[in-house]
């Protein structure tokens, strides 16, 4: 009996479902990051060593506050060439003193006219200009500020625009060099305004075509207890890039945070995205269809108990989650659709 009853066949039982409408979503999501939308590098416009640092990273700064000090390191060359113009002004300011002393006693003896007068006397000013220049700039290549232009001195690095100081990679003593056609110039400070962020990320080449700027994104942050918010997209890149062997396209979106929210730039984060949505279709679970080819096919119960049989029955499908799919034609409500088959642990729980 026992042989008997192990050799006969096991009745196969199925999942059973019921059209239901439904709401069906088809989303995607993209992982990246959060970067504010403006960081510029602050850098010297002279060389030197860095002397003061007056603020640290997370400080707020406005644009021309004062963020370091460079001591100048002249080069020898333009400060010989500066000291030997303040000689030579010297000389022609002396030389210019006595043609003037000369020509004005001639001309309080009335020997000589008054424009000989005059343009002595302009030399002697011009001479006097040409000195005050010549040690202006003297100044300015052996300690990088002059008496003339110290509230604009070069050696005070400002910065360039309003925001928080995310980092200074310099230290006091650091040799530091401005930015010319050799080289990018050494980074004194990064600046940045943290209340407008953006979202920077990739999706794949078979979804980008169903994006369009505007639509809107869910941000997850994933480190800050899944801290959510909103976003919009503003850029799709028109063109790919290779990642992992796949093509794919950056995309930005505009963060929208709440009023007083702050969050720290360069987090990970997930952005989720509506790809497609229909509302109010027939739907019905996407393991329950059977697909041939092109074609889509359910099976639709007929009868009940011993008497049930299964109907093969084409379908039209529409849009699908991964979960639901959309029914657009072959089924009703009133319908009930076999699924896949119970296992045996499904049927003992």
């Amino acid at each position: 009996m026992f042989l008997w009853q192990k050799s006969q066949p096991k009745e196969v039982v199925y999942n059973e479902f019921t059209p239901t409408v439904e709401n069906i979503q088809k989303t995607t999501i993209i992982t990246g990051k959060i970067e504010p939308r403006n960081e510029v590098n602050v850098k010297p416009q002279i060389s030197g060593i860095i002397a003061e640092l007056y603020k640290e990273p997370g400080d707020y700064v406005n644009a021309g506050d004062v963020i370091a000090k460079v001591k100048v390191i002249p080069e020898m060359s333009q400060l010989s060439a500066a000291e030997m113009r303040v000689r030579l002004a010297d000389i022609s300011l002396k030389q210019a003193q006595t043609d003037f002393q000369r020509e004005e006693n001639l001309f309080n003896q009335k020997l000589v006219s008054a424009d000989e007068y005059d343009k002595s006397k302009l030399a002697l000013n011009q001479a006097k200009h040409e000195k005050l220049a010549a040690e202006d700039a003297l100044e300015v290549v052996r300690d990088g500020v002059s008496k003339s232009n110290a509230s604009a001195s070069s050696t005070l690095i400002r910065s360039t625009i309003s925001g928080v100081i995310l980092d200074i990679p310099v230290k006091v003593g650091n040799s530091v060099i401005l930015a010319n056609t050799f080289n990018e110039g050494t980074t004194i400070a990064t600046v940045a305004n943290m209340n407008d962020l953006i979202f920077r990320g990739n999706i794949d080449e078979t979804e980008v075509g169903k994006l369009v700027n505007g639509m809107p994104m869910k941000i997850t942050i994933g480190a800050l207890q899944d801290l959510k918010f909103d976003a919009s997209l503003e850029y799709i890149s028109p063109k790919a890039i290779e990642s992992n062997g796949a093509n794919q396209f950056e995309i930005k979106a505009a963060v929208k945070l709440a009023e007083g929210r702050k969050i720290r730039a360069g987090y990970s984060a997930n952005a989720e995205i509506v790809l497609e949505s229909v509302s109010k279709v027939l739907s019905i679970p996407e393991s329950a269809i059977e697909f041939s080819g092109d074609s889509t096919f359910v099976y639709i119960i007929k009868g009940t108990g011993k008497q049930k049989t299964y109907e093969r029955t084409y379908v039209t499908t529409g849009l699908s989650d991964g979960v639901n799919i959309e029914i657009k034609k072959g089924i009703t409500t009133k319908d009930k659709v076999r699924g896949p088959e119970i296992i045996a642990d499904e049927k003992e729980n």
